[in-house]
């Protein structure tokens, strides 16, 4: 019987950062592999002249490096790394199922409002798709209910 696996997913953020002890607790205690994945989306495509801003390529190595420093503290949970490239949460529930996740967790930055409306929410994606459980992990201290505040205004 293989090894279970699960899933967790990495955006290099504060809150992603704040989920791993977690995720690493449930592998040991399911006696699970830990799957370390992130999803770098690939370069958006500019046209040139007026249009064309001079934004850098995302550096593969830089986020290859980055992505080895993702590890459980503890080292008897055996774990994997991965990067993928595409849209976040179609390549994290893809890899869920190639992989027989039992389960995916995922950091949240619990946005909500004007911003999550324009940039949208890869948990809430996830959640949405994924073949198997999903543990949305919001950082403590954040306050769902607070606004940010706001210069100017």
């Amino acid at each position: 019987m293989p090894q279970p696996t699960i899933l967790f997913s990495t955006d290099f953020s504060h809150a992603s950062d704040a989920a791993l002890p977690h995720a690493a607790a449930l592998a040991r205690q399911k006696g699970a592999r830990l799957l370390i994945v992130h999803v770098e989306e690939p370069p958006l495509a500019y046209g040139g002249g007026e249009l064309y801003y001079g934004l850098p390529e995302p550096d593969t190595a830089r986020i290859r490096t980055m992505l080895e420093a993702v590890k459980p503290a503890d080292p008897a949970v055996p774990f994997e790394q991965r990067l993928a490239m595409g849209d976040p949460a179609t390549e994290i529930c893809r890899i869920a199922a190639d992989e027989g996740a039992e389960m995916i967790i995922i950091g949240t930055h619990g946005r909500n409002g004007l911003f999550r409306l324009l940039m949208g929410s890869v948990a809430e994606s996830i959640l949405r798709r994924a073949p198997c459980p999903v543990l949305v992990y919001r950082e403590p201290g954040h306050n769902a209910g607070q606004r940010p505040a706001t210069a100017g205004i």
